[in-house]
């Protein structure tokens, strides 16, 4: 299977550089009699859209969906749905010094080592630009995942700016928050320490820096009985959808690293929520729990400042990680009709 595709019964291909004409994603094993939502694929895509504030970078871009097929007459028709955005505001002009000069920590030496040949405007493919047709895959999931699983619900959030991190309090009232909640605070950050976490990240866009952060993502209402027991477990496969997101650097389930430190005994026989959701590879009904770590982007001092950048990545970040969550549960959604008669 290409490298370029994600999933194995309910697939997203992605293609399209930061700099071209178009970015795009093909999703092939959506059901046929899914309703398209139009609304939603606009919302997600807005959500994850640059240029909406100075936390982020500059770049506007409208990010309009074209569909070219595998809809009719409002309702997807099981073959492969093809979408694509065009690019607006590529200013290809500011990464003219990172042809012979590559970013530290970033892929353009690394693509151009591996492929001989790449396109260094904007990061071309290892762009966080790419992320935008995982945005599209994920609401097909999500569209499809709404009608077989009305209960499901992926929400994301900012757990950590730099040093700044959500309190117990902060964490009690997430509870109850839905998306349109989460997104009301400043870089995603549901905390009374949002204004702290908003100065840091533009003090570190005016000094040419970065900041480093985490995300958490809850799934709640999810069907007992999704993952394969040996190689495609739910836990393995969630944490290789959200490392193939650039600039993650580690991802906890549960009760994460911690872990390692606990007896036997304390561990199990504690509240059931240590276990992330996940027991044996496979979802025991109760909410799925991820922490994603994110590094601080590449783009600092010269870069930073002739480019358009984000400074913190997590903001943004936040709507690719759901859409990957829900390509993970909609494709072990389809995989568990054949687990039995």
């Amino acid at each position: 299977m290409s490298a370029n595709i994600f999933g194995e019964r309910f697939q997203l291909m992605t293609f399209g550089e930061s700099h071209g004409p178009a970015l795009g994603a093909v999703i092939d094993g959506c059901p046929a009699g899914v309703f398209f939502d139009t609304e939603l694929l606009k919302k997600n895509l807005d959500r994850r859209r640059p240029g909406q504030s100075g936390l982020t970078t500059s770049r506007s871009e409208l990010d309009q969906a074209e569909v070219l097929s595998g809809i009719f007459e409002g309702k997807t028709l099981g073959t492969p749905i093809a979408v694509i955005v065009r690019n607006q505001d590529a200013r290809s002009q500011d990464y003219a010094a990172i042809k012979t000069a590559p970013r530290a920590g970033h892929a353009d030496d690394v693509w151009k080592e591996k492929f001989g040949h790449s396109d260094p405007r904007g990061g071309g493919r290892s762009s966080g630009r790419e992320t935008l047709s995982r945005v599209i895959g994920g609401s097909f999931a999500e569209m499809y995942l709404s009608q077989k699983h009305p209960s499901l619900q992926v929400v994301g959030w900012t757990a950590q700016v730099g040093s700044i991190e959500l309190s117990s309090a902060d964490r009690d009232q997430i509870q109850g928050f839905d998306r349109d909640k989460i997104d009301s605070y400043a870089a995603r950050f549901p905390s009374e320490k949002s204004a702290l976490a908003e100065k840091a990240i533009l003090a570190a866009k005016e000094a040419g820096n970065s900041l480093g952060g985490v995300a958490e993502i809850r799934v709640t209402g999810v069907p007992a009985g999704l993952g394969q027991p040996v190689f495609r477990k739910l836990k393995a496969d969630l944490a290789a959808a959200m490392m193939s997101v650039g600039a993650t650097s580690a991802v906890e389930i549960g009760a994460g690293i911690e872990v390692s430190s606990r007896t036997g005994q304390d561990f199990h026989g504690g509240p059931a929520n240590v276990y992330g959701g996940i027991r044996g590879g496979i979802s025991t009904g109760e909410d799925v729990f991820l922490r994603v770590h994110f590094k601080p982007t590449s783009s600092i001092l010269d870069v930073a400042k002739k480019g358009r950048h984000d400074p913190f990545i997590v903001t943004r970040a936040i709507p690719v990680l759901e859409a990957m969550a829900w390509l993970v549960l909609a494709d072990h959604s389809l995989w568990k009709l054949s687990d039995k008669v």
